[in-house]
């Protein structure tokens, strides 16, 4: 990401690179208050494909709403329209972060375009599908009851291929960008192929479980481990509080695309004011830190699911492995931080 640190829903004002002064070292302090350097100004274009997706999403999310209010219906235990509310959040959220990566973009723009479009495409698909199931009173996921069901259930599997597929070369292109200051570009890097993680984690549900195969009944796939679908779940996320259930790692790992670079953000607008994090190095550190905290976040809850443990109810197995993770994470934080700060800029005076 070029330009002066600003939050992803924000335009980059367009107009030719300016010079502001000399060249600093990555490990310069900057004052406290003033903007980061993050190398020349370029204007962002966003995917529109993306947009327009993301506007419909909005307008789905808004009618879901209603729907959850006023009709009384349920599927599998969960209120009807949950699933279509859910779907229309994720989709938007992802769509307006990938609209905005793909405009970081300043080779590649080409294929960042096709790429951007083939998922706007095939995620408009998928939310057709789970709208009509819902408008049916049905389910989407797992449903071959019928050879019309397990061709639709078919196509949206192959949408979400085809969606996790067209993030792949915009990973790629990304990560030979130059995007600007150092954290915030390891930021979008790193979160965007943990996001690959967890849209592939997806995958770990379709297969189906050893009691659909001895007693088949036209469901092929699940979301929990160790019960069926459909039992006692967290409010609106619908997520098991009795069993194992593969859509938490799989929620957590695809929403790092958002929650990392906000991360490096965040780390940004405190070095106005903090001066040790108006050290890029300072930042980077934390930011390292940061991924292998989520990263390993996401290992253990895919570990816990496949445990068939619910996300409210961890043993002290559990319990122990995240405390040292965050222990862990915390450490290199630190450590990190410190072995930057002791850094001196290329140039500057040993004292005597």
């Amino acid at each position: 990401m070029t330009g002066p640190a600003q939050s992803p829903g924000a335009p980059h004002s367009p107009g030719p690179a300016q010079s502001t002064g000399p060249a600093q070292s990555p490990d310069a302090p900057q004052s406290p208050g003033a903007p980061h350097s993050t190398g020349p100004t370029a204007a962002v274009t966003w995917h529109r494909p993306l947009l327009l997706l993301a506007a419909a999403m909005t307008v789905l999310a808004i009618v879901a709403a209603v729907g959850l209010v006023v009709d009384p219906r349920v599927v599998t235990g969960a209120p009807l329209w949950a699933k279509p509310l859910k779907f229309a959040l994720s989709i938007l959220i992802y769509a307006v972060s990938l609209a905005w990566l793909i405009g970081q973009l300043q080779r590649g723009r080409r294929l960042g375009w096709w790429a951007g479009t083939i998922a706007s495409l095939f995620l408009a698909v998928e939310i057709v599908v789970i709208v009509g199931a819902a408008a049916f009173a049905t389910t989407s996921h797992f449903n071959v009851t019928t050879p019309f069901h397990t061709m639709i259930w078919g196509l949206m599997a192959f949408s979400i291929v085809v969606v996790w597929a067209a993030a792949i070369p915009v990973a790629v292109l990304l990560w030979r960008a130059p995007l600007g200051d150092p954290a915030r570009t390891l930021a979008i890097r790193a979160g965007l192929l943990i996001a690959l993680l967890g849209m592939a984690l997806a995958f770990l549900m379709t297969s189906p479980t050893p009691a659909q195969l001895a007693d088949f009944h036209g469901v092929s796939g699940a979301h929990t481990v160790g019960r069926p679908d459909g039992g006692p779940g967290l409010p609106l996320l619908g997520w098991s509080t009795v069993a194992g259930d593969l859509r938490i790692p799989h929620f957590v790992g695809m929403h790092a695309l958002q929650l990392i670079p906000l991360a490096a953000l965040a780390l940004e607008l405190l070095g106005r004011r903090v001066a040790v994090l108006a050290r890029a190095r300072v930042r980077v550190a934390v930011i390292r830190a940061v991924v292998g905290l989520y990263l390993g976040g996401v290992v253990v809850l895919t570990w816990q699911a496949l445990r068939g443990q619910s996300i409210v109810h961890p043993d002290a197995l559990t319990v122990g492995v995240t405390a040292a993770l965050v222990l862990l994470a915390v450490a290199a934080a630190v450590s990190g931080s410190a072995a930057a700060t002791r850094r001196r800029a290329p140039g500057s005076i040993r004292p005597s």
